[in-house]
């Protein structure tokens, strides 16, 4: 993760004439980050509301109330897994898009496995609070998948500004890269007629 993310960032700080000299890379169309993005953000960030309330009903003993908010925090889990896996259905590029493409599928899909493990593990402290496992003082389980749980929000948000706002600046001024191909056929076509003209 590491390796993509040091490659997301030299390639973004200073991109190459192979990129088009910007970042994302000249024609690639790239999500909008205030769409789905920012709706994943609000999910998690809610969903670490929610695991929070859990774990101060469990340290209140009220069991029932900490087995509502976790499964309101699953819940979320799921939303935001489900809406990740219907953004790269719709993805207007693959992981073979040169490095944008690889560097975002594999920096959101290792979140996103993160996400699928952290929900698991809540599901399991789910059932365990259920059944009485875990006590007022004794929950040092669910402690470690709350801490979990916020480690996965906190890097969320990290890829969310440096993915999804940084690197999709070109949608945020929407600018229309239809035309550069319209241009690109344009010179293609004169070059050719001014290549004419000398051979005359």
């Amino acid at each position: 993760m590491f390796l993509f993310s040091g490659l997301f960032f030299h390639s973004s700080l200073s991109p190459s004439i192979v990129l088009g000299d910007c970042w994302p890379p000249l024609g690639l169309a790239v999500f909008s980050p205030w769409d789905i993005p920012l709706l994943n953000t609000a999910i998690l960030l809610l969903s670490g509301a929610t695991v929070t309330w859990a774990h101060h009903a469990l340290r209140a003993a009220e069991d029932k109330e900490a087995v509502i908010a976790l499964i309101c925090t699953v819940s979320l889990g799921l939303v935001f897994t489900a809406l990740q896996f219907y953004e790269y259905l719709v993805a207007p590029f693959q992981i073979d898009s040169g490095v944008y493409g690889s560097t975002f599928f594999v920096t959101t899909g290792f979140h996103g496995l993160h996400v699928i493990i952290g929900t698991l593990f809540l599901i399991v402290c789910c059932l365990r609070t259920y059944y009485k496992h875990f006590t007022n003082s004794r929950h040092i389980g669910f402690e470690a998948a709350a801490w979990y749980w916020h480690f996965v929000d906190v890097v969320w948000l990290f890829l969310f500004f440096s993915v999804y706002i940084w690197g999709g600046m070109e949608a945020t001024m929407d600018i229309d890269f239809s035309d550069f191909d319209n241009a690109l056929t344009v010179g293609k076509t004169v070059s050719s007629q001014i290549s004419n003209l000398g051979k005359i």
